[in-house]
């Protein structure tokens, strides 16, 4: 078994409980018992619950003693994957009606959709977990430890601001304008104001900016913990949908920080297979790929989102390959890929194709629930190196950490920064095909690069990263970007809920508020909905 350092032992020396009723749900974490804080050993369990927040759903194994009351009750990575993939092109659900997953799957979502309102709260209750904790970090609540324990806990108290950068990233990015709240409103009744997506992403740059000088970088980082390169990955991501977020376009700052994580010591992985496998914690740091993952354990940290829905969701043994290929022994049959994405690879010459396609049909032609369309994805895997499976997914989860961030999107943030700005074409290309090199797939060339193809400039770009990110929750954004999710520029099929796929309104670029949300808030509006 992995070892999980100190940080993820505690199931739980915290009991955080948002709150339940119905119109009042904006997170509103109860106080934490101030004998908690009393003891600077207790930090790291602090620390822990946030960074786990992100994986499970409740204090007990498989989400049991619920953190929140949500309509389905899920941890935060399987509503993230759902909200960021389901209406893609990535993305077929098998179980679109028992899984309430229909709207997302067809864009036609609106501000009741119990998947937009679980990712909300997913979101502001980790938020609100980073709050409380660097309440209770600040310097006068912890002037009265040792010296050496101060310096220990002012470095947990940048990784929690990283770690609520993180979730106010996804928020922008899937709400723009939301509701802020940061220390300082812990203990307040006023209820949170409404912040513009501009504002937010120049708090965030500045968050970054600042709590990354604080935090270790990648040969200081323990395992589990969030390395100065993490930080610097969310900048170049933040930078590179700048102007969705309608703060300008920022290539040049996005290409600064993707070099500064490249320059930290990282290495790609030629084994494609090996970063989404149960030894992919092997990967983490110096000389390796992945730069920060969200930590999954099938004992210890145990959920039914997360990885073990990809490895569990992704295996159909009444039509796909058998279960123990991917390191299974339960098989949920949840989703495959639609036709478009393995269109766009050289599937005998790209190792990232990671597809089981016998006897099926490439597209879904008889409907999205339909088994026997769409290949299945092998990608995500709870197998070791040796080969063998990592835990009994019957009873536990799998081992498969989630690369968050990995050496990979950087090269490709920094190369297509270069396309869009004209700068430093040679560098850019460089980094494509040193990609490409190790994922087995043929060089291409600076042409490529930069060419419109299909009516979409750099058209290069939202198809590399669907044959190096998919189903890594980052298609929706990369869409969004390209003027792509929604419009008539690029339809696949289903898309907008017919088989030819079709246009749909451009609303459908941003989730709304939660209907319950703008009930218990005011100060909240959706433009569109």
């Amino acid at each position: 078994m992995k070892k999980l350092i100190n940080i993820f032992l505690v199931t739980v020396v915290l009991l955080h409980t948002a709150c339940t009723d119905e119109l009042n749900q904006y997170p509103n974490v109860e106080e934490t018992s101030k004998t908690v804080y009393s003891d600077p050993a207790n930090y790291i369990s602090a620390l822990a619950k946030c960074y786990s927040s992100f994986v499970t759903a409740g204090q007990e194994k498989g989400g049991g003693d619920a953190d929140l009351s949500s309509n389905n009750g899920y941890d935060y990575m399987r509503c993230y994957f759902n909200v960021q993939e389901a209406g893609t092109d990535e993305l077929g659900s098998t179980w679109i009606e028992g899984d309430n997953i229909g709207d997302l799957s067809f864009l036609s979502w609106d501000a009741n959709d119990p998947w937009v309102a679980d990712m909300y709260y997913r979101c502001y209750y980790s938020i609100s977990l980073c709050n409380e904790f660097l309440k209770n970090a600040s310097d006068s609540k912890i002037s009265a430890f040792t010296e050496e324990e101060q310096a220990e806990i002012k470095s947990y108290r940048e990784e929690a601001r990283f770690l609520r950068a993180m979730a106010y990233s996804h928020a922008i990015d899937l709400f723009h304008d939301v509701p802020f709240a940061d220390e300082s409103v812990i203990g307040s009744s006023k209820l949170p104001e409404e912040i513009k997506a501009p504002k937010l992403f120049d708090f965030l740059v500045t968050e970054l900016k600042d709590c990354s000088e604080g935090m270790h970088d990648v040969d200081a980082c323990e395992y589990g913990h969030a390395p100065r390169a993490a930080a610097w990955m969310l900048l170049s991501r933040l930078y590179l949908n700048a102007e969705v977020y309608e703060a300008g376009t920022k290539y040049d700052s996005c290409m600064i920080y993707s070099q500064k994580v490249i320059d930290e010591g990282y290495a790609l992985e030629s084994d494609y297979s090996k970063l989404f496998n149960a030894d992919n914690h092997l990967r983490v740091g110096r000389g390796n790929e992945i730069i920060f993952p969200l930590v999954v354990d099938g004992t210890s940290v145990l959920s039914w989102g997360a990885t073990t829905y990809l490895v569990c969701g992704e295996v159909d043994t009444d039509y796909g390959a058998v279960a123990s290929e991917v390191g299974c022994t339960l098989a949920w049959s949840m989703f495959r890929i639609r036709g478009e994405v393995p269109a766009l690879f050289d599937l005998e010459n790209d190792n990232r194709a990671m597809f089981y396609t016998e006897g099926q049909n490439q597209y879904m032609e008889n409907g999205i629930d339909d088994r026997t369309g769409g290949y299945f994805v092998q990608k995500w895997s709870n197998l070791t190196d040796a080969g063998e499976p990592a835990t009994n997914t019957t009873s536990d989860g799998v081992n498969t950490d989630f690369p968050m961030f990995r050496l990979a999107d950087a090269y490709l943030m920094y190369a297509e920064s270069a396309a869009r700005s004209g700068k430093d074409m040679a560098t850019a290309l460089s980094y494509v095909n040193d990609l490409r090199s190790h994922r087995n797939a043929a060089s291409v060339s600076e042409s490529e690069l930069i060419a419109t193809s299909d009516g979409i400039p750099y058209k290069f770009f939202l198809d590399e990263r669907a044959r190096e990110l998919y189903w890594e929750c980052v298609r929706r954004t990369d869409l969004v970007r390209f003027g792509c999710f929604t419009g008539n520029k690029y339809i696949w099929q289903w898309k907008g809920g017919v088989k030819d796929g079709k246009a749909v309104n451009d609303k459908y670029n941003i989730y709304p508020i939660p209907s319950a949300e703008l009930s218990a808030n005011p100060n909240l509006s959706n433009d569109d909905y």
